[in-house]
């Protein structure tokens, strides 16, 4: 296989959900497995991965668009509005 690129990073995370935040991280890491530790392309997964991480606890990755209001009607009727950049607690 030839060497990962950043673009078969983002291809693995891009659609990533909650449901399947760690199983996406387990193919990240596997994918880069074999990069040395300082290594741009691992660095970057290596983020990705924290990503996919706090993606696990919670609802979206919601990385476009403004925040929804808890003010807004229905939001006490959602499961979880934990964004990955503030997912709920471990």
């Amino acid at each position: 296989m030839p060497e990962p690129t950043r673009e078969d990073v983002d291809a693995l995370v891009g659609p990533a959900t909650p449901h399947f935040a760690y199983q996406l991280r387990a193919r990240v890491e596997e994918l880069v497995m074999d990069l040395a530790d300082d290594h741009p392309v691992r660095l970057y997964a290596e983020e990705k991965m924290e990503l996919l991480d706090r993606l696990g606890y919670a609802s979206s990755k919601a990385e476009e668009g403004p925040r929804e209001s808890p003010d807004r009607p229905g939001w006490s009727e959602l499961p979880s509005s934990a964004p990955a950049d503030a997912p709920l607690p471990r």
